[in-house]
C-alpha cells in the first residue's frame, strides 16, 4: 500500500511541475504563429510583399522564383473582393484561417481570364450576396470561410529574372478591399 502512495505522489508531484513548465514556456510561443507574423508585416486588410529574408521567411516556401504577397483580412464589418491583374508566368492564390488552416486555393490555370477576382466572406455573407446579385457568382469566386478573420497568400512565379517584372507587377496590383454591393 506504501508503494501505490508513493507512486501516486510521485506522479502528482510530476504532473504539477511539468504543468508549470508549460504555463511558464507558453508565452514564448504565442505571438510566433503564422497570422501574428502576417499581422506585424502591417496594415490587415492590404497586400505587403514578403521579404524572404525578413520575419515572414517560414511563411513561404523557400525558392528564389516565387514571389509572395499576404493581405490580413476582418470580414466583421463587411466582405473583402481580392483582385489582381498582371500577367505574370504563374499565380497561385490561397486563403487560410486564423489557425494556418488552408481552406481555399486555386491557380491561373483554374481561371479562364488569367485575373483574380474573388470575394472572401462569411456564410451569412456570402447568402445575402448570393441573393442581392444571383448574376455574381458568374463574375468573381465566392470564397466561403468560417471565421471572420484571417490571410490571403497571392504567389507568383519568376523562373527567369527577365520575367521577374511581370510576377512583381502582378503581386503589387493586388488589392484587398472592402466589398460594397453594387
Amino acid at each position: 500500500m506504501a508503494r501505490l502512495i508513493h507512486a501516486i505522489v510521485t506522479g502528482l508531484i510530476g504532473a504539477a511541475l511539468l504543468h508549470l513548465v508549460i504555463v511558464f514556456a507558453l508565452p514564448q510561443f504565442t505571438g510566433g504563429d503564422a497570422y501574428s507574423r502576417v499581422l506585424a508585416l502591417g496594415p490587415a486588410g492590404r497586400f505587403h510583399l514578403l521579404d524572404r529574408q525578413g520575419p515572414a521567411e517560414p511563411l513561404v516556401p523557400d525558392d528564389p522564383f516565387v514571389q509572395a504577397s499576404v493581405c490580413a483580412y476582418d470580414l466583421t464589418a463587411s466582405p473583402r473582393i481580392v483582385t489582381a491583374s498582371g500577367d505574370p508566368a504563374f499565380w497561385s492564390f490561397a486563403v487560410f484561417d486564423k489557425r494556418a488552416n488552408e481552406i481555399f486555393s486555386l491557380s491561373d490555370r483554374s481561371i479562364e481570364t488569367g485575373r483574380l477576382d474573388a470575394i472572401l466572406a462569411t456564410p451569412a455573407q456570402a447568402a445575402r450576396l448570393r441573393k442581392a446579385d444571383p448574376g455574381l457568382m458568374g463574375r468573381v469566386i465566392l470564397v466561403e470561410t468560417t471565421g471572420s478573420e484571417g490571410y490571403a497568400v497571392l504567389r507568383s512565379l519568376a523562373p527567369h529574372a527577365s520575367l521577374e517584372p511581370e510576377a512583381l507587377g502582378f503581386l503589387k496590383s493586388a488589392r484587398c478591399d472592402p466589398f460594397a454591393q453594387r
